[in-house]
């Protein structure tokens, strides 16, 4: 059985081990690292994950996660230097950082995965692309599109793409969190208590959802069946576009990519 050791058990750490762990795998072969014990304790205790040092989960795993904020990366990357064994694979959900990044710091020749996870994750239903790096096979790849199939959807992507991903589906759920926020405040604003309001929403949210996902028609036909002429949703759409709300979300996206790329730069120039 292949042994998978998560270093670092925040949200995204947590999930992909419960995701694990739902999908029949026995918490014997899994492992994570927490730098604060109270967290450890209380996770070990939940999924009956062991918790041990960052040293010791890389040198009895076959694949190991990292799953830390970039800028805590550098000592992750000095410690598993030495305490990686050879052709263990590596994968990292960490925002924004290249693989090259890891090929440089970690022994010659070890394969690695970058992927770009979301916080729907927590709720099994991820989307993640993941991209193979210098020295990762298409075995290796694999490996990663099967472990994040158990909370979510996989793409595989070029990693020249990466940015644009986490711009897109890695920061997404946000803009959506945003947007059901503003139609909830306006509700409000219609006269309608805010557990009405949110309940409205928050189901008309899900079942277009729903419908994105299973039906045929490209969201444009979707937004038509819904738009009668000289109707109230016409006049919604009209004031969106007037105020310039897609021409935003679209430099709101540019803007995300360019912080990934910069967050890449400035990690890789420490």
């Amino acid at each position: 059985m292949t042994r998978i050791a998560v270093l670092g058990a925040g949200k995204i750490g947590e999930a992909l081990l419960a995701g694990l762990l739902a999908a029949g795998r026995p918490a014997s072969d899994l492992a994570f690292s927490e730098r604060h014990p109270e967290r450890s304790a209380e996770l070990t205790e939940r999924l009956g994950v062991a918790s041990v040092g960052v040293v010791e989960a890389a040198s009895g795993a076959d694949v190991v996660v990292v799953a830390v904020k970039p800028q805590d990366i550098a000592p992750v990357l000095a410690e598993l230097k030495g305490a990686l064994r050879p052709g263990t694979l590596v994968i990292s959900l960490c925002a924004g950082l290249p693989t090259a990044l890891f090929e440089g710091a970690l022994p010659d020749g070890t394969p690695v995965v970058r992927v770009m996870p979301n916080t729907p994750m927590l709720v099994g239903e991820a989307m993640s692309a993941v991209s193979g790096g210098a020295h990762a096979t298409a075995e290796h790849v694999q490996v990663a599109q099967e472990m994040l199939a158990a909370v979510g959807r996989v793409v595989s992507v070029p990693e020249s793409q990466q940015d644009a991903v986490t711009a897109l589906s890695g920061s997404g759920p946000a803009y959506f969190f945003y947007l059901v926020e503003a139609m909830i405040d306006a509700g409000i604003l219609l006269g309608l208590p805010r557990t009405v309001a949110a309940d409205l929403i928050v189901q008309s949210a899900y079942g277009a959802a729903v419908m994105l996902r299973e039906s045929d028609d490209h969201p444009v036909l979707l937004r038509e069946a819904v738009t009668s002429p000289a109707g109230t949703t016409i006049a919604a759409i009209r004031e969106l576009e007037r105020h310039g709300v897609r021409a935003a979300l679209i430099d709101a996206i540019e803007a995300a990519r360019d912080r990934s790329v910069e967050l890449g730069r400035s990690v890789q120039q420490r």
